[in-house]
């Protein structure tokens, strides 16, 4: 199938890492795979953890993994003026507004222990769902209620489509959060919509967060996301099969480059991850071992 835009959408919080570059270099051969462009959206809303370091960290790594893309900011003075996400907060708050008329949606004032405390899994239940909150109250987050789901169709990348039914962790997600800020599947969500994306790429740990936009896509009439495709790729895992993260500073593009490796040292260590038997020199060797 062809597709239209797909997008690389990493954080300024934390400098990126080899699992970082493994889904930019899966969505690079998806996009040439496909035909699609390739969107740099920075996510930057998590005001507590963005740094400039991390942002310029961004395209130092894009430029060093040799990813072009078509679409995005150029610099890091381009993103902060033309591109961050806090130009679009009116574009939120509407989503917002929407999702308040329509009833979908209430406060919640429980903290992560008390979550925990309620059911040992740390999943919420929906305790203050008919507690009537008001929405101005302050150190309220605003959620939606997911009770009144139907079965939730999801296609991907070549097309073929399931039904899910929405995953437990990601009941009653939260649309804005205790800071007043809104949430990441409500953000990315209206994103990819405003930009025009129809081809997401991203790891298997983030199936759910598909899903949870799938229905949020619903409840705010947003007709088009449905048309838009997944590719969830296997997750880089480190050593005793360890999820990668930007804590590890080991795993840091940036940590590894100032250690002295090159992009072909870069591709052989993703390949090692992977457990890959054939070496991964370049981008053409990497294309044959993951197949897409």
């Amino acid at each position: 199938m062809e597709y239209k835009l797909t997008r690389i959408a990493p954080t300024p919080s934390g400098f990126l890492h080899l699992g970082n570059a493994y889904s930019f270099l899966v969505t690079k051969a998806l996009a040439e795979k496909t035909g699609a462009k390739i969107l740099l959206r920075i996510d930057d809303l998590d005001r507590e953890r963005f740094r400039i370091e991390y942002l310029v960290d961004i395209f130092e790594t894009l430029e060093f993994l040799e990813i072009p893309y078509d679409m995005g900011p150029k610099n890091p003075e381009d993103f902060l003026v033309n591109w961050t996400q806090l130009n679009r907060l009116d574009l939120y708050r509407e989503a917002l507004d929407k999702l308040w008329e329509k009833k979908m949606l209430f406060a919640c004032t429980c903290s992560r222990k008390k979550i925990t405390q309620m059911d040992s899994s740390g999943y919420y239940l929906g305790h203050c769902l008919d507690r009537n909150i008001p929405k101005t109250r302050k150190e309220a987050a605003w959620r939606i209620n997911t009770l009144q789901e139907d079965l939730i169709s999801i296609s991907d990348f070549s097309g073929v489509k399931k039904e899910e039914i929405l995953p437990q962790d990601v009941a009653f997600f939260i649309v804005r959060k205790k800071d007043e800020m809104p949430a990441y599947q409500l953000t990315s969500l209206i994103d990819d919509m405003h930009f025009g994306v129809d081809l997401i790429v991203r790891g298997k740990d983030l199936y759910s967060s598909s899903i949870a936009q799938l229905f949020l896509a619903n409840s705010i009439d947003y007709q088009l996301f449905e048309n838009t495709s997944f590719f969830h790729h296997p997750l880089l895992k480190g050593p005793k099969g360890k999820k990668l993260s930007k804590s590890e500073g080991a795993t840091s593009i940036q940590y590894l480059r100032k250690s002295g490796k090159n992009l072909l040292d870069v591709f052989r260590l993703i390949g090692e991850l992977l457990g890959s038997t054939e070496t991964i020199e370049n981008f053409e060797d990497f294309k044959k071992v993951i197949q897409l």
